[in-house]
Parts: C-alpha cells; sequence; structure tokens
C-alpha cells in the first residue's frame, strides 16, 4: 500500500518533470506569444489597408466590410497556426482543421437557407442589380430599396411599410426596377363612341397628350385603336415620363386623364358608358313594350 511519502515524492517527480519541460519549451512559447501578438497586429494593419483600397471601388460597405474582415480573419489564423507549430502542436492544428471541416459541413447543412441568402448577399453585392433608393418589384412586392445588407434587403412599400425580404428570394426570382433606366412609359387605354370620326379621335387625342408637361424628349406620342367594343372602339396612348418616382407616374398619368377628357368635351368626342340590352322574350329578340302590349291584350 502506498504511504504518504511515497505519494508525496510521486507528485514532487511529476511536477518536477513538468517544470522542466516548461523550462525546456520557455522559448517556444514565447515565441509562438510573439508570433500570435504580430499575427493579430498585422491583421488590423491588414484590415485598415484593405478597408482604405476597397472605398474607391463600387463595391456596396457590407461587402467592403465582408472582404477586409475576412482576410484580417485569414491573417491572424495563419499567425494561430504558426504558433502551435513552433510548440509542437502539428497533429493538433490537423485535428483543428479537420474538426472545422466537420463542424462547418453539419452547419451547412443546418444553415443552408441562411448560407444561401448570404451568397446572394454577395452577389448582388458585386453585381448590384437595385441600388438604394431605385423603385423595384421583387417576389410580388413593389416598394423603394431602403437598405441592402449582405442577408436581407429592405424596402418601404408604397403605402409606407417596412418590408424585409430574404436575399434568395430577390437572386432567384425575376426583378423589375423602374428607376435604372430613368425613363418609364404610360399605357393608358380609353374608349369613344362608335359615331365619332377615328381620325379626329386619334388627332385630337395626340394633340391633348402633347400639350402636357414632364413629356420626354426624343419619345414620339403612340396611339393604337386596339378592337371593337361591346359599346366603344377601344384604343390605347402610349407616352414616356422620367422615372423619378411612383407618385410622378401616376401624376402623369391622372394628368393625362384630365387632358384627354378636357379635349374630348371641347371637341365634341364621346366616351360612351356601357350599354346592356335587355331582351324580355323565352326566344329572345323580343321588345319590352311589345311583350307588354300583348299581355295587356291578352289581360283585356
Amino acid at each position: 500500500m502506498l504511504n504518504v511519502n511515497e505519494a508525496v515524492t510521486l507528485v514532487e517527480g511529476k511536477l518536477l518533470h513538468w517544470l522542466k519541460e516548461l523550462i525546456i519549451l520557455l522559448p517556444n512559447i514565447l515565441l509562438a506569444a510573439a508570433i500570435v501578438v504580430f499575427g493579430w497586429l498585422l491583421a488590423k494593419l491588414v484590415r485598415s489597408l484593405i478597408s482604405k483600397m476597397l472605398a474607391r471601388s463600387k463595391l456596396g460597405l457590407s461587402l467592403r466590410r465582408l472582404i477586409a474582415d475576412g482576410i484580417a480573419l485569414l491573417v491572424m489564423m495563419v499567425g494561430l497556426f504558426g504558433a502551435l507549430s513552433v510548440m509542437h502542436l502539428d497533429k493538433t492544428v490537423t485535428s483543428i482543421l479537420a474538426g472545422a471541416g466537420i463542424i462547418g459541413l453539419a452547419l451547412g447543412f443546418a444553415f443552408q437557407d441562411i448560407a444561401a441568402n448570404f451568397i446572394s448577399g454577395v452577389a448582388m453585392a458585386v453585381q448590384r442589380p437595385i441600388r438604394a433608393g431605385e423603385l423595384v418589384e421583387v417576389a410580388g412586392k413593389l416598394g423603394v430599396v431602403e437598405r441592402i445588407d449582405l442577408r436581407t434587403t429592405e424596402l418601404r412599400d408604397l403605402q409606407g411599410l417596412q418590408v424585409i425580404i430574404p436575399n434568395k428570394d430577390i437572386f432567384q426570382n425575376a426583378l423589375t426596377n423602374y428607376t435604372r433606366n430613368g425613363e418609364r412609359r404610360i399605357d393608358l387605354e380609353l374608349g369613344v363612341s362608335y359615331g365619332d370620326d377615328l381620325a379626329k379621335v386619334e388627332a385630337v387625342t395626340v394633340e391633348a397628350v402633347k400639350t402636357m408637361d414632364g413629356l420626354l424628349p426624343g419619345h414620339e406620342v403612340e396611339l393604337f385603336f386596339k378592337e371593337f367594343g361591346d359599346s366603344s372602339i377601344n384604343l390605347e396612348v402610349r407616352f414616356w415620363v422620367s422615372s423619378k418616382s411612383q407618385g410622378y407616374y401616376k401624376g402623369r398619368k391622372s394628368a393625362a386623364i384630365v387632358a384627354i377628357k378636357a379635349a374630348y368635351d371641347k371637341n365634341d368626342i364621346m366616351i360612351p358608358f356601357p350599354i346592356r340590352t335587355m331582351d324580355f322574350g323565352i326566344k329572345g329578340g323580343e321588345k319590352l313594350n311589345a311583350m307588354l302590349s300583348e299581355r295587356s291584350k291578352s289581360g283585356d
């Protein structure tokens, strides 16, 4: 049975052995610590330099931060692995890398939607299909872009409500940008009476639109007769305006309706009401007064 003195001797021997190993490894420890500190300082310097270089580029702020932080993290990891190698912990480095790979794979499956949104955000930051302040329609939502992050995009819809859309939905769906080209066409549909002169209708309508303010130069006012409707001949007027905002677009369309209506009133052109013919006969084609007269005679 082990007595107290023997136990103390064993413990002292073990501690002395550890102390000797520590003294032997002390230069390596100091060098490793210096490498870690140097790596941390170098990472800060690299991050600052990369941020200044990217500030002159057209990349978004979020993407610039991501690139700078990613490169700085890479520098720090190189310093950390160098310190572990100095400490003769190469197997530990291998284990860390293997564990990081397994953890990354597991997290990739667990958070694949987040990863997809993040990757889409990076691609959007590079391609820049939308910018803050633009009016866009995507995934059934229409609004002005307020903020673009690496995971989500924030819109303000036309009712002033906040709409947050995952970047994956923007990147994978059809996107309509109403602002990017700087111009937008208004298609206005209306109808005139069958009794009106169509050549006169065309001349009056086009002239009424041309007198409006806000028409873009270089685009003609177009008019097309579309079809014979139930109670009118239907036509479509097309003209171009600036895509300043949705309110401006609606305002120019409203002004066109007012101008056309005033011109039609002045030139005796009729915009007919819908006409419905009511048939009271069983077989059809019988007039109401004839039916009433026939019933009156049969009642007599």
